[in-house]
């Protein structure tokens, strides 16, 4: 059957389902996906992508990052001639090549905040601009909350939302297994003026310290979640999303607050659609009411049409 777009689909299921044409049990929840895009900044661009590679510009430099998620051509081949860096990998390792004198770490401005650049030799920059809208949306909530919120970040990483958090306004509990990562985003914090704000830094395994929360009766108003497909605690935890991800959303529902104002979880696991933590936070629904919503990140081109699919999130409000 040929539908126009949505609102027409909807019209044709419930013309059916009113004529008893198929049994209530198939209707199907229609939610709208979302793509949210960061927009070009002057210290971030996006310049050009494809052939499994993205350009980008990092303050004052360029460099060039594989990225698997570029199966297109490259639309400006002559802006990659002026790249300062390159993350070469093989099955063996992976390095910087890098094409002139660059400092070990240098700052950078985004979404409001500031951070410090620091190539790893896992490709990562240490800040990802995707996440500024996420970043937006939960400060704009700690803002309009009316009242003093405390806010849970789990695999804090570099800080960028623990950093928006503490800058809305909230109270804030980073939480991440890294002791190299806690430290720079600390760094991070001084380098954007809030070392003052009431951060708690702590370093642990995310699993491990929910579940220790729960039993402590310690309550939180916001959860923010980012977790990776596989990975270690700072005492060898083992971690896999497929195995302790849905025990950790339960024990993360049971320490949100009597009445909180968000669920955020991001996503960057190869093969995992937001449709699978959308399906999750519909729990938060039924128990608080609200609006799960769910979608891409991306990031567009600075001179093109395209965007860059950049991970997947999904998150509730009241």
């Amino acid at each position: 059957m040929f539908f126009r777009n949505l609102s027409h689909l909807r019209k044709i299921v419930l013309a059916a389902w009113k004529k008893n044409r198929f049994p209530i049990r198939m209707m199907v929840r229609m939610k709208q996906c979302l793509v949210l895009e960061t927009p070009r900044e002057s210290d971030y661009e996006l310049i050009d992508s494809g052939e499994g590679e993205k350009l980008e510009r990092y303050g004052s430099v360029v460099l060039s990052r594989p990225d698997p998620q570029a199966l297109w051509p490259k639309a400006r081949p002559e802006a990659w001639e002026k790249k300062d860096g390159a993350f070469m990998s093989s099955r063996a390792e992976g390095k910087w090549v890098w094409k002139k004198n660059v400092p070990e770490k240098w700052r950078m401005s985004l979404g409001g905040l500031k951070f410090w650049i620091r190539p790893s030799t896992f490709k990562h920059t240490g800040v990802f601009p995707e996440q500024v809208p996420n970043w937006e949306w939960t400060s704009g909530l700690i803002r309009g909350a009316g009242r003093k919120v405390s806010v849970l970040n789990l695999f804090g990483y570099t800080g960028g939302a623990t950093l928006a958090a503490a800058q809305a306004g909230a109270e804030v509990c980073h939480v991440d297994g890294s002791r190299v990562a806690i430290g720079w985003a600390k760094d991070n914090a001084a380098l954007s003026d809030l070392s003052r704000k009431p951060i708690r830094w702590i370093l642990d395994d995310a699993f491990s310290f929910v579940k220790r929360e729960a039993r402590r009766g310690k309550k939180y108003d916001g959860i923010i979640m980012d977790p990776p497909a596989f990975g270690h605690g700072p005492k060898r935890e083992l971690w896999k999303i497929e195995k302790h991800m849905l025990g950790l959303l339960n024990v993360s529902y049971e320490i949100l607050s009597e009445k909180p104002i968000f669920f955020l979880v991001n996503g960057y696991a190869s093969g995992y659609s937001s449709m699978a933590y959308q399906n999750n936070l519909i729990a938060l629904e039924r128990s608080f009411g609200g609006t799960v919503e769910a979608g891409e990140l991306s990031i567009p081109e600075a001179l093109g049409a395209r965007s860059l699919p950049a991970g997947i999130f999904a998150r509730w409000r009241p």
